[in-house]
């Protein structure tokens, strides 16, 4: 069996529950990805070079261009459209409605966090540095970005221990983050997104507002995409205990798909005018083709 073929067998979503250690997911995960392509995926997240001045002193010696000494006998430095290198902060969404996990699938929390320790993973790789914010109705973790490799295994303990929460105000969170996070970066939300899609977007926009680029997935499950129940179902509020509900689902399956495409359309279109990436992301899906679809977009 060919080694992609195999990697693609280790990155099933089910395969990658087993495993026990985020950071062996996530070296999986990047590798796996890595390996089927023919372009290194890291450009998706690096800061792009600009042009070459002589060194003044007082300039970081970090940012000589070695090669042009060696051929010049001059020290020049590498200028970038940034001061600094990438600063990625990535929002992971632990409040009660992402753990949900049908039958042949991991929850939405167990994707997510394979995404975030995939992406912490890439940032570190190149220099970049990486942060990671947990929430559900408050900020439960905060890590501000480093590029600190030693960093990764503060981000992938963090990501481990992120239990299921609260319920979420993502408007709430959103706005709270915006005025918190003081230099401008690269903010990546990993979220199911339920939440009234006017606070969500004002929100996002606060991000823009700031300066900030904004990525989002949006995960959710096979389930929630399809409601392929058949039978009288009891559905419980994942995010309001005691608030359940009896019904039988295909009297209200074509209603509740048109409720989500018409919501999923509508985050779309408000992300698309705002400049914000979003891709939804089945949890059913490898981890190695989300990351594929996302890069895609990165660079196109």
């Amino acid at each position: 069996m060919p080694e992609t073929s195999k990697l693609s067998e280790y990155l099933k979503p089910e395969n990658l529950q087993k495993l026990a250690r985020m950071e062996i997911i996530a070296r999986l995960v990047v590798e796996g990805f890595i390996t089927g392509m023919h372009k290194s995926p890291h450009r998706g997240f690096s800061v792009e070079f600009a042009e070459h001045r002589q060194y003044v002193p007082g300039d970081e010696i970090r940012h000589i261009n070695w090669k042009a000494f060696a051929r010049s006998d001059r020290y020049y430095i590498k200028q970038y459209e940034e001061e600094t290198n990438l600063r990625g902060y990535i929002l992971l969404d632990c409040s009660a409605s992402m753990s949900y996990q049908s039958n042949g699938s991991v929850s939405k929390l167990f994707y997510g966090k394979c995404l975030a320790a995939a992406l912490s993973y890439l940032m570190l790789q190149q220099q970049d540095s990486a942060g990671l914010i947990t929430f559900d109705s408050a900020v439960k973790t905060y890590l501000p970005p480093r590029a600190n490799p030693t960093h990764l295994k503060a981000i992938l303990h963090q990501i481990d221990e992120a239990k299921i929460g609260k319920e979420t105000s993502l408007s709430n969170i959103f706005h709270d983050l915006a005025e918190r996070i003081k230099k401008r970066g690269l903010i990546i939300i990993i979220s199911d997104l339920f939440d009234n899609i006017k606070d969500i977007m004002s929100g996002l926009t606060h991000f823009r507002h700031k300066k900030h680029e904004v990525l989002i997935f949006q995960v959710l499950d096979p389930d929630e995409l399809t409601f392929p129940f058949r039978s009288w179902t009891m559905f419980n509020n994942l995010e309001n205990d005691g608030h359940k509900l009896l019904t039988e689902p295909q009297r209200i399956r074509a209603a509740y798909l048109r409720s989500l495409n018409g919501f999923v359309a509508e985050l779309r279109r408000g992300c698309g005018q705002k400049r914000i990436d979003f891709e939804q992301l089945n949890t059913r899906v490898p981890f190695d083709t989300a990351l594929a679809a996302y890069l895609a977009n990165r660079m196109s």
